[in-house]
């Protein structure tokens, strides 16, 4: 893990003790990228109960209870998608905040719409959600890195 990912880890352990708050996380291409990094803080089992992994479709369906109307007609990598992952999350991990990410780490998997490295990620306080999409440049890894760093850097402004 970047030193920069475990500091904004810590800097989100620290805001959400102080506050007497939790999180979630609903991942898909980062495949519980997030909920490590967040799990590698010592004492983060104060703030952080549960992550879910839903890589796959049917798993966001069945796991989380994502429509699969929902997924059909915007696809798995969307702002409406994430969304919902990060409500449905927030429930059922009976958390204060949830981030979801989903995108296309590659190097295969893209199309014109939706090239390589984009990535949409929600973040959640109970009803209130907001999200984004982002286009990530370079490798597999490199994708996925960099949403987990967007995700915290994010979360960091979002709850503060």
């Amino acid at each position: 893990m970047r030193a920069k990912t475990f500091e904004l880890c810590e800097r989100l352990g620290k805001s959400l003790l102080s506050m007497g708050s939790t999180i979630t996380t609903a991942e898909s291409c980062t495949g519980g990228g997030l909920a490590s990094s967040i799990t590698a803080i010592p004492g983060s089992s104060a703030w952080f109960e549960l992550g879910f992994i839903t890589y796959s479709n049917s798993s966001k369906k069945k796991i989380l209870g994502i429509e699969s109307a929902l997924i059909d007609s915007h696809g798995a990598v969307s702002t409406e998608v994430v969304e919902a992952m990060a409500s449905k999350s927030l429930a059922i991990a009976n958390a204060d905040y949830a981030i979801a990410i989903s995108g296309i780490a590659g190097p295969s998997g893209g199309t014109i719409d939706k090239p390589v490295g984009t990535v949409c990620v929600a973040w959640a306080f109970h009803s209130n959600i907001s999200s984004q999409t982002f286009k990530f440049p370079g490798n597999r890894d490199q994708v996925r890195s960099q949403a987990v760093e967007i995700s915290l850097i994010q979360m960091l402004k979002y709850i503060n």
